[in-house]
């Protein structure tokens, strides 16, 4: 398959460059994996607002209602340089199908950073957005936006992967306007929008048919907005096993009695989660190799990112 590149902001500090604290740099196995297939945006907030490497740790700091971002040893504010910073880089980035951003950083971080009463030393009472993280949820809360510490959980991985692929997939066709693109593409990924949303498939496959008779320039813009939507929530085994049980149709004048009963047993081993969404699906295209079904062949679904991305290991958390 022909998978357009995805552009990707990563923090610099996951393996592009020594920009850490403490002048380290942390070796992330998934942005690696993920370099020869992406376009990568990197960036290092806190070297950017003119915090050195190595330099003393900087937090976030509850003041009232209020939050800043200080460096206690200093007694520096830089809330401010921080949010303009975001707001410029962020306006400026163009084009963007999703962000992976240091885990628990008070610049990068997103919903885990602690926030501290004061700029000595104390327990945090609270955690938050890190400020360059906050922005990027204001502006871009509708791509994926993940850590690299929940980006270790598979299925919050898998999510990640078919969703900056599709989105990037979608750039191409938007880039070249034209209608019969749009209807090619839903095509292809009717299945895997199902597996996320049968209403925005619904809701997709009206607009494209344009009945209303809308300018093409919107019917783009409303789908891409509904497309993010559509995927904005993982796939449920419900609707993969629905999916998967569809396709079984297409052969079943195919297969012998004792090859669909090993299928059901395989959708019922991953319903139980014993056995990860790729057993069957790679049952199921090894039936479209067997017998040429060239329609579910063209399914995204089968194959929404490189097979070469797939890793079925599981940190257990993030989920």
């Amino acid at each position: 398959m022909n998978f357009a590149k995805p552009r990707v902001f990563a923090s610099r500090c996951l393996g592009f460059a020594v920009c850490r604290w403490n002048g380290l740099t942390i070796r992330d196995d998934f942005v690696e994996e993920l370099k020869p297939h992406v376009e990568y945006v990197t960036a290092c907030p806190e070297v950017e607002v003119g915090l050195g490497v190595p330099r003393d740790p900087i937090r976030i700091v509850a003041k009232g209602a209020a939050l800043r971002l200080v460096q206690p040893a200093s007694g520096k504010d830089v809330s401010a340089a921080m949010t303009d910073f975001a707001k410029r880089f962020l306006g400026s980035i163009g084009d963007i199908d999703g962000f992976i951003l240091k885990d628990r950083s008070p610049s990068c971080g997103v919903d885990n950073v602690k926030v501290y009463p004061g700029p000595g030393p104390s327990a945090s009472v609270a955690r938050a957005h890190g400020f360059f993280g906050d922005e990027v949820m204001k502006r871009f809360g509708d791509l994926p936006v993940e850590t690299e510490g929940r980006l270790t959980n598979y299925r919050i991985r898998e999510h990640f992967l078919s969703r900056i692929f599709a989105f990037a997939d979608f750039r191409r066709v938007k880039k070249a306007k034209k209608m019969n693109g749009l209807v090619e593409f839903h095509t292809r990924n009717k299945f895997l929008i199902m597996s996320h949303s049968q209403k925005e498939l619904s809701f997709l496959g009206n607009l494209t048919a344009n009945r209303e008779g809308l300018k093409e320039e919107k019917v783009f813009e409303e789908y891409e907005k509904n497309l993010h939507a559509a995927m904005a929530r993982a796939s449920r085994y419900v609707s993969n096993i629905n999916i998967l049980t569809h396709s079984l149709g297409y052969f079943k004048d195919k297969l012998s009695a004792e090859e669909k009963k090993f299928f059901l047993s395989l959708t019922e081993e991953y319903r139980s989660g014993r056995i990860p969404l790729s057993v069957p699906v790679n049952l199921v295209k090894s039936y479209m190799v067997r017998f040429g079904e060239k329609y579910l062949e063209k399914q995204s679904f089968f194959e929404p990112y490189p097979s070469g991305l797939i890793s079925i290991t599981d940190s257990g958390k993030g989920r």
